[in-house]
């Protein structure tokens, strides 16, 4: 099980830091790797981050590199996804995402086995 959160109401400019903690069985085995998606209203869920099961390697989308960063404890199994100089264009809902192969280098939906429930990111200009 994922389970996001950290998600809110934040003025253009600001930050958030999101978590998606795993849980269970399958997930306290070390190397999944793990991405966050976000989906708008109208629109398909797009890619935002990865990172790799050892946390060595990262990918992120061309609209938000250079101002959030992907990272995770694996002790803690959560995945942190920390939004800095946020824009009104990235309000959406934010998912976390895991793959039992580890890469750090999907981006698309349909490489992810295990998804969480959205927490909702809203930026006001």
């Amino acid at each position: 099980q994922l389970q996001a959160s950290g998600g809110g109401l934040v003025q253009a400019g600001g930050s958030l830091r999101l978590s998606c903690a795993a849980s269970g069985r399958t997930f306290s085995r070390f190397g999944m790797g793990m991405g966050w998606f976000r989906q708008a209203p109208g629109k398909d869920r797009e890619f935002v981050a990865a990172i790799g099961g050892s946390g060595g390697n990262t990918y992120y989308a061309d609209s938000v590199k250079g101002r959030f960063t992907i990272s995770r404890d694996n002790a803690k199994n959560t995945v942190y996804l920390q939004m800095n100089s946020l824009k009104p264009e990235d309000t959406a809902v934010y998912y976390c995402a895991a793959d039992v192969r580890g890469s750090a280098w999907y981006s698309q939906v349909h490489e992810y086995d295990f998804w969480g429930q959205g927490t909702q990111v809203t930026v006001s200009s």
